[in-house]
């Protein structure tokens, strides 16, 4: 399963909702879900690391539920630190993890700063409502699996793990 998310930009910031629009070969941003035997691989894309870090975070909620079921009534920051950009993509996806299960929330819009290892961010989403979200797994944690955080070719960023479900 795959989506594309037009980013938007500000004062160098990247945030990513979702817009419900597929991926196709010319889309520079998106997410997408890796196969993998007993867990779940999330990939996120974008011209730029902090898009592909938000796009890995809207992959991780299309785990738990539709995309477009999930409001953006509440904001929650984070910030996390890591001199390694893919230990701070796992940091990053468990802080987003953790904020998930403490609040009981879920979150359909992320903006993200990058500078220095530091990882500045803002959540939006709102409480889980069993019965409109259906939630159909509960992630557990980011893991090192499959772990990459690289610039494509193309010049398109790519950051994608395995998440424990």
């Amino acid at each position: 399963m795959d989506h594309a998310n037009q980013p938007k930009q500000a004062d160098n910031l990247m945030y990513a909702e979702d817009s419900g629009q597929r991926v196709s070969g010319t889309t520079r941003t998106g997410w997408e879900h890796l196969s993998h035997a007993a867990d779940i691989g999330v990939r996120g894309y974008g011209s730029s690391m902090e898009e592909a870090f938000a796009q890995g975070a809207l992959a991780l909620t299309a785990i738990v539920t539709d995309l477009g079921l999930v409001r953006q009534t509440e904001t929650v920051q984070v910030a996390c630190e890591c001199p390694d950009n893919e230990l701070l993509f796992v940091d990053w996806l468990n802080a987003v993890i953790y904020e998930m299960v403490t609040r009981n929330m879920l979150f359909s819009r992320f903006r993200v700063e990058i500078d220095g290892g530091k990882l500045r961010a803002t959540l939006n989403g709102e409480a889980i409502d069993r019965d409109r979200h259906e939630p159909a797994v509960e992630p557990k944690g980011a893991t090192y699996t499959e772990l990459k955080v690289i610039q494509q070719k193309d010049g398109r960023w790519c950051a994608q793990c395995i998440i424990d479900v």
